[in-house]
């Protein structure tokens, strides 16, 4: 979903016209806005991966951290004001030094984004975003166990089974990333997630 950069409306535009827009294609505008705003530097951040991380993953890495802004945590998240924001890679890392490059001068607000690796989560990690892959020290039931109830978006990689129990899951459709996102799992870890986050989700499940 996020590769496709081409025929992308300008959003400033969109804006002046949509008024006099039908209702079905207003929603389909503001779908395009939606999809614009989260991946707008998707395609260019791909081109300039490094030879050894895959398309797949680079994309995979840009959506670990332009999703932040689409999410809200809990007011207590942060120890403090300019506290990073963590991006935990779980397990073994697909993305090289990729993701570090990417997230260079960024950040939530006043919260620097930064990735900190782990063999395994544990409570209390202190995780805004954990991305679970292949596990070698830990099963993922006890992963999402750990942090169940704390304010951490878990996100399970595409390779893993489905209905798992994480916040946000990334599938493969027709050779492009899209993701489901599971909203039982983020009200019980306490996690807010925008309305155009979820028009974008490939599936919503809500287990309520």
């Amino acid at each position: 979903m996020c590769q496709r950069e081409s025929n992308t409306p300008n959003p400033g535009r969109v804006g002046v016209r949509h008024a006099s827009l039908p209702p079905r294609r207003m929603r389909r505008v503001k779908y395009v806005i939606a999809v614009a705003l989260l991946c707008a530097s998707c395609g260019a951040l791909a081109q300039r991966r490094p030879a050894q991380i895959s398309l797949e993953y680079a994309v995979k890495a840009t959506y670990l951290y332009k999703l932040a802004p689409f999410v809200s945590w809990p007011p207590t998240t942060f120890t403090a004001p300019d506290a990073p924001f963590e991006i935990c890679i779980v397990g073994d890392d697909p993305f090289d030094d990729y993701l570090e490059k990417a997230i260079a001068g960024q950040g939530l607000g006043s919260h620097p984004f930064a990735v900190r690796r782990m063999d395994k989560l544990e409570s209390g990690a202190d995780c805004q975003v954990a991305f679970i892959g292949h596990l070698t020290t830990q099963s993922l039931g006890d992963a999402l166990a750990a942090v169940d109830g704390e304010p951490v978006l878990t996100v399970t990689d595409s390779d893993i089974a489905g209905d798992n129990g994480s916040v946000m899951q990334f599938v493969i459709e027709r050779g492009r990333v899209h993701f489901d996102i599971n909203t039982t799992a983020a009200a019980r870890n306490h996690l807010a997630i925008s309305s155009k986050l979820l028009n974008l989700a490939l599936a919503v499940k809500d287990e309520r």
